[in-house]
């Protein structure tokens, strides 16, 4: 009976070491099942379907002809904006800015909206909220936010229109290409 310690330390171990590999085994089953349920579950999402689309189709617009298209399409409407100075060297946006009765503002920007649509081809953009109109035109896209509901006694509500290039290629500031100099 010496020898029985050692035997129910050796009959522990191999439990042990049998319920280790039971969980080991256990587990890779489950691995293989998931790895192979996301395989088949991914599978149609892993397709190749192609180069994506270009953001914008056709030649990439002028930013003076994007200000001269919205400005004309304000003044129809009674609003009239300035074009202000861009401070973003090598960036392409545009901000137009006036003002306007307050009581016809808002009926007056979705006019123009709808004209810019009608007569220059630009497209609804993106679904911003009830306060914000958007529109799309090439690598363009143009954003105004309806002013305050009440401005002061005789002040006229502000009109701001911003207006964002996509891609390089719509902005008229450009800076001067650097002069090498001579080598001596």
């Amino acid at each position: 009976m010496a020898h029985w310690p050692t035997v129910r330390r050796t009959e522990r171990a191999d439990t042990i070491v049998r319920r280790q590999q039971g969980r080991e085994a256990l587990a890779s089953l489950v691995m293989a099942v998931m790895m192979t349920a996301t395989a088949t579950a991914c599978g149609t999402a892993l397709q190749d379907l192609g180069p994506l689309p270009p953001r914008f189709s056709g030649p990439p617009l002028p930013a003076d002809t994007v200000v001269s298209e919205m400005t004309s399409a304000l003044a129809a409407e009674g609003v009239t904006v300035t074009r202000q100075p861009s401070d973003t060297l090598g960036r392409c946006s545009e901000r137009l800015s006036g003002r306007h009765a307050p009581d016809t503002v808002d009926s007056a920007l979705k006019s123009a909206f709808a004209r810019a649509r009608s007569e220059y081809g630009w497209q609804a953009g993106p679904d911003l909220g009830s306060g914000t109109l958007t529109l799309t035109k090439g690598n363009w896209t143009v954003l105004a936010s309806f002013p305050a509901p009440e401005p002061a006694q005789g002040i006229q509500a502000m009109v701001v229109m911003s207006l964002t290039c996509l891609e390089a290629g719509g902005s008229t500031t450009t800076s001067p290409a650097p002069t090498p100099t001579p080598r001596t």
